[in-house]
C-alpha cells in the first residue's frame, strides 16, 4: 500500500510532540497490523481446510461459518484476551490501550471491552455469513423483508466504516469502526525512536521499475530475429554458392508477393522466393498464376534449398 510522503512527515512530528505522554502508533503501522491479521486468518483457514482434502468434497460447506467463528475465537483467546493485542500488532510492537480511562498512563482493556470486541469482530462476521445462507434460497415475503433489512444494515455499517477510515486518515487514531465504538486505541508497547525515512532508494526503485515496464512493453514489438538476419546480410557476404544459388540467395531476403521476410520460403522454378502461404493461396485461387517479378509460370512448388537457407541464416 502506497502512503504519500506527507503522512510520514506528519506522523514523525506527531510522535515527537507526544513522546512523554503516550506512544502513538503511525498510521502506516496500524494499517500494516490489519493486513497482517488478514494474512494470518487466511493462512489458518487454508491450513485447516487442507486437513479435509481426503474427505468428501463440501463436507465443511454447511458448517463453514461456525468453523470459522470457532477458529477466530481461539485466536482471540490467545491474542486480544491474554495480550491486549492482535497477532499483527504483536509483530509490530503494538497493543491496545483503554482510551476511556482518564489517565494518560497505559491502561489495559477491560473484560467488557474484550468481550464486545469478540462480539463485533467474530460474531458480526458469523452473523453476516449465516444470515446470507439462511435467506438466500427462501422466497417468502417475510424472508425477503428480513433480507432487505439485513442488506440495508450491512450497507450502513460499510458506509460508517468508510467515514471512520477517512477520519482515521485525518486524526491518526481508531483504524476500524470497532475500535472507535469500544474506545480502544493502538499504542506502542515500548517507546519508539524516530524513524529517519530516506526516499533516495524508493525513487531509484521507482525509476528502474518504470524503465523495466517500458522495456517489457517495447521488446515484443521488435522482431529481433529479422533484425539480426538483416544486419548479418549487410556485414557478411554469402560465400561457397554457385551463381544461380547466389541469385536465389539474394532474392530470398523478401517474399515477391508480400515484401516481408519469407516464412517457410518456397520457389516455383524461377529465381524468386515466396512465403509458402502466399504462393499456395495464390496458386489455389489462380490455376495460371505467374511470378509477378519475371512472369514465369508455376512449374513445381519446392521449398528453398537447405544449403542456401542455412547459409543465409548463419551469414
Amino acid at each position: 500500500m502506497f502512503i504519500p510522503r506527507k503522512f510520514f512527515c506528519e506522523e514523525m512530528a506527531f510522535s515527537i510532540g507526544n513522546e512523554k505522554s503516550v506512544n502513538p502508533v503511525l498510521r502506516i503501522s496500524q494499517l500494516d497490523a490489519l493486513e497482517l491479521n488478514k494474512a494470518l486468518e487466511q493462512l489458518v483457514w487454508s491450513q485447516f481446510t487442507n486437513c479435509f482434502h481426503g474427505f468428501k468434497p463440501g463436507v465443511l460447506a454447511h458448517f463453514e461459518p461456525e468453523v470459522k467463528a470457532f477458529l477466530w475465537l481461539i485466536l482471540w483467546r490467545f491474542t486480544v484476551y491474554s495480550k491486549n493485542a492482535t497477532v499483527g500488532q504483536a509483530i509490530l510492537n503494538i497493543q491496545y490501550k483503554n482510551n476511556l480511562s482518564q489517565t494518560e498512563k497505559y491502561q489495559p482493556l477491560s473484560k467488557h471491552q474484550k468481550l464486545w470486541y469478540l462480539i463485533f469482530t467474530v460474531g458480526g462476521r458469523w452473523l453476516e455469513e449465516r444470515c446470507y445462507d439462511l435467506f438466500s434460497n427462501r422466497q417468502l415475503q417475510s424472508s425477503c423483508k428480513i433480507k432487505h433489512y439485513i442488506n440495508f444494515g450491512a450497507g450502513f455499517l460499510q458506509l460508517c466504516g468508510l467515514l471512520n477510515f477517512l477520519i482515521f486518515l485525518q486524526k491518526g487514531t481508531f483504524a476500524t469502526l470497532t475500535e472507535r465504538i469500544l474506545g480502544i486505541r493502538s499504542v506502542f508497547c515500548k517507546p519508539q525512536s524516530v524513524r529517519q525515512v530516506g526516499f533516495e532508494y524508493m525513487n531509484r526503485e521507482l525509476l528502474w521499475h518504470g524503465f523495466a515496464e517500458f522495456l517489457i512493453y517495447l521488446l515484443p514489438l521488435i522482431n529481433v530475429q529479422k533484425l539480426k538476419l538483416k544486419i548479418s546480410s549487410w556485414c557478411l557476404p554469402i560465400a561457397g554458392l554457385s551463381n544461380s544459388e547466389n541469385t536465389l540467395a539474394a532474392n530470398c531476403k523478401e517474399c515477391s508477393l508480400c515484401g516481408e521476410w519469407p516464412t517457410m520460403p518456397h520457389t516455383i522454378g524461377c529465381s524468386h522466393v515466396f512465403c509458402y502461404y502466399c504462393i499456395k493461396s495464390n496458386c489455389l485461387f489462380d490455376m495460371y498464376f505467374t511470378c509477378p517479378e519475371c512472369g514465369s509460370e508455376v512449374q513445381s512448388l519446392q521449398p528453398l534449398k537447405y544449403k542456401i537457407e542455412m547459409t543465409e541464416l548463419h551469414a
